[in-house]
């Protein structure tokens, strides 16, 4: 099984020795993508418009391992504040739509650059 680093200008690069996805066999991994947009480096305020980006990253990133968010079998959700679950669940709601992947959304101490969520994914390659 042959490991391929996943690069796209459409998410954020990198910010450390890691990738921001991996492709392994059929498999993709994206690294937690916090709601940075890749164009400006900045964030928004919000939960509902951080999640929108975060998944907007992650999209971008199996889309450039060739695959899409249909595909998506797992999610982890890490969160700021448990507090914005509802709200976050909405927005997420808007990408996975039906057969929607395994999840597991936990509360932490603090996010990188003090985002507000940071959302990973794996996902099959067809």
């Amino acid at each position: 099984m042959e490991k391929v680093v996943v690069k796209t200008d459409k998410a954020p690069a990198a910010i450390g020795p890691y990738s921001a996805g991996i492709r392994a066999g059929n498999f993709v991994f994206t690294a937690g993508q916090i709601p940075l947009d890749p164009a400006t480096g900045t964030m928004a305020e919000t939960i509902e418009e951080q999640t929108r980006q975060s998944l907007s990253n992650v999209k971008a990133i199996l889309e450039a391992a060739g695959t899409d968010l249909a595909h998506v079998v797992k999610t982890t959700v890490f969160l700021q504040s448990m507090g914005d679950f509802a709200a976050m669940n909405g927005v997420y709601a808007e990408f996975f739509t039906e057969n929607c992947p395994a999840r597991s959304a936990v509360e932490v101490a603090c996010l990188p650059k003090n985002a507000k969520v940071e959302i990973e994914a794996i996902a099959l390659i067809d």
